[in-house]
Parts: C-alpha cells; sequence; structure tokens
C-alpha cells in the first residue's frame, strides 16, 4: 500500500526531532499515530491521544539516565496522523492493516499510538503475517475477552478475543473482567497474571517471560497503571501498576525475547493532568530505547 496524503493530518514529529534522525528512510523506528475511539462507552476522547502524546514528547529530555544513551539516535520517524474510518471499527483495524503492513515491509519498528484499543488488532494481523510464531502480551487492566460488545465484535471490549483466534496471548494486570470473560478463561485454560490484594513480584516478571514465545508484539492500555498517575483514561481500575514494575517487566522481556513493535493506547487526556500525556510519551519513548539497543 502507498501512502495517500488523504489518509493523514499534517505531522508533527516525536520528540520534537528532525533530520536525520527523524528521517524515515534511516529511522528504525516509526511512530503510527491513530486517533480512534468510535467504540468507545464510557469516557471517550482517545481519538485525542496520539496528538496529546505526541506534543507532551516535545518536553522529554532526550538523554535516558537508565540506559546511558540519547535513544533518539536509532532514528524515529513520525508519520502524520491517520485519518479515522467512521464506517465501521472493521473497516478502521482493516486500515490500520494495511498501513503497518506497508510499514514492516519496509523492516521498520512500529509504534502505534492510540486511539482505542481495537485498533491493536490491525497490527497483530500484519506482524502474524510475517512472523507465523508471533505472541502478544497484552498489559491491561481489563481482559477485553468479550465475544461481542454493542453489537459488534470489534469493539476495543472484544480486541483481545480477536486477537487470541490469531496468536498466543499472556495477559498482564488484570483485575477487572465480566463473567463471561471468567468463562471463556476457564474453558480454554488461560491464566492471566491478576493484580488482586498484591503486586508482582520479581518471580513473577520470569514467569510471564516464561509464558511467551520469543517474537512478542506488546499492547499497553494505560488503565494497566494505577490512577494515582494516570488518570487520563477511559475506564480507570484501582490497585493498578506502577511506572517502575511496568518499565521493569517491558524492560525483562526484551532482554529475553524479540519485541517486534509495541502500541500504547486508550489515552483520554480530557480525563486527566497534562501528566498522563507526559507519562505516554516517555513510556513510549524509553520502550523504543529497551527495544532498539
Amino acid at each position: 500500500m502507498k501512502y495517500s496524503e488523504s489518509l493523514f493530518s499534517p505531522p508533527q514529529n516525536f520528540a520534537g526531532l528532525h533530520s536525520p534522525h527523524s528521517d524515515f528512510g534511516t529511522a528504525r523506528a516509526v511512530i503510527l499515530p491513530v486517533p480512534y475511539d468510535s467504540t468507545t462507552e464510557w469516557h471517550s476522547g482517545a481519538r485525542k491521544g496520539p496528538k496529546a502524546i505526541i506534543e507532551a514528547s516535545q518536553y522529554l529530555e532526550l538523554y535516558n539516565l537508565e540506559l546511558d544513551r540519547e535513544i533518539y539516535r536509532v532514528g524515529i520517524h513520525t508519520l502524520p496522523q491517520l485519518h479515522p474510518v467512521l464506517s465501521s471499527p472493521e473497516n478502521m483495524i482493516k486500515q490500520v492493516y494495511e498501513v503497518s503492513k506497508s510499514l514492516l515491509q519496509a523492516n521498520k519498528f512500529v509504534v502505534m499510538l492510540g486511539g482505542e484499543h481495537s485498533l491493536s488488532l490491525g497490527m497483530v494481523q500484519a506482524l502474524k503475517e510475517i512472523h507465523r510464531d508471533l505472541c502478544v502480551l497484552q498489559l491491561d487492566a481489563h481482559a477485553d475477552l468479550r465475544d461481542e460488545y454493542t453489537a459488534t465484535k470489534y469493539s476495543h471490549a472484544c480486541v483481545m478475543r480477536r486477537i487470541v483466534e490469531l496468536c498466543p496471548i499472556t495477559q498482564v494486570g488484570i483485575r477487572s473482567l465480566s463473567a463471561e470473560e471468567n468463562d471463556f478463561l476457564k474453558q480454554n485454560k488461560m491464566n492471566p497474571f491478576y493484580l488482586m490484594s498484591s503486586k508482582p513480584h520479581a518471580h513473577s516478571v520470569q514467569q510471564i517471560a516464561s509464558s511467551l514465545g520469543e517474537k512478542v508484539y506488546v499492547t499497553i492500555d494505560l488503565d494497566v497503571l494505577d490512577p494515582s498517575i494516570m488518570s487520563a483514561v477511559g475506564t480507570p481500575e484501582p490497585n493498578g501498576m506502577l511506572w517502575h514494575e511496568v518499565t521493569g517487566l517491558l524492560k525483562a522481556i526484551t532482554q529475553q525475547r524479540h519485541v517486534v513493535g509495541f502500541d500504547i493506547v486508550e489515552l483520554c487526556p480530557d480525563q486527566g493532568p497534562d501528566s498522563c500525556a507526559f507519562l505516554a510519551a516517555k513510556l513510549a519513548y524509553t520502550f523504543i530505547g529497551y527495544a532498539t539497543p
């Protein structure tokens, strides 16, 4: 698929990068912003997430103390925002698939910024065509395993049900699900890493890594984080993960497995302070650093 200007809105470079570090041809990582939230039911506004994250990224310190390097030197190209397809979520997912496939064929490490969680399916569909042994690591407060929700099988609440039809998944941070989802998990002998009365310990990180195959796509719904640090989401849940728990897990996964791409979804900037968008931007930048050593 060749890029058509009609598909995109004008870009603003992630982290305020300039040539040569933002050039498409030499960049290892590509930011794909997708402002779509048409299946959202409670707090809408995830369509504003990509713009807010990219705007907040202008204030990132480009040197990363933990990694002792300037991550941007791997090259990070920012695509314009993908115009939303409002006819149906299936058609929006198809557009994400087509654009993602083109980027993957260009050997790019794709970072999708949503937007709602349904978009992740398009990325996984494209990656699965390249990596037959793909698995997905989901960081999320919710299971997203409903078969159908609000008269569609392609709602944000159904995204992992559709993905598990394509490849194995490991779920981390789950602390809210429906009876239907609980039955599905039991029937299919799936064992999420729940967050209940206690937080994951170091041994859990190794258990999570051991549950994954070699090629891993990571989808991060920001409501996996505790509302004390991430209130700007559509469906917040108490008792979430903290920054060091999420980044510690992501770092461990990149050290033990081959991460082939990731997304960060469900930021609703109107529901919280600007610090939430900045956290999402720093998470994206840090994870790029982990995944592209």
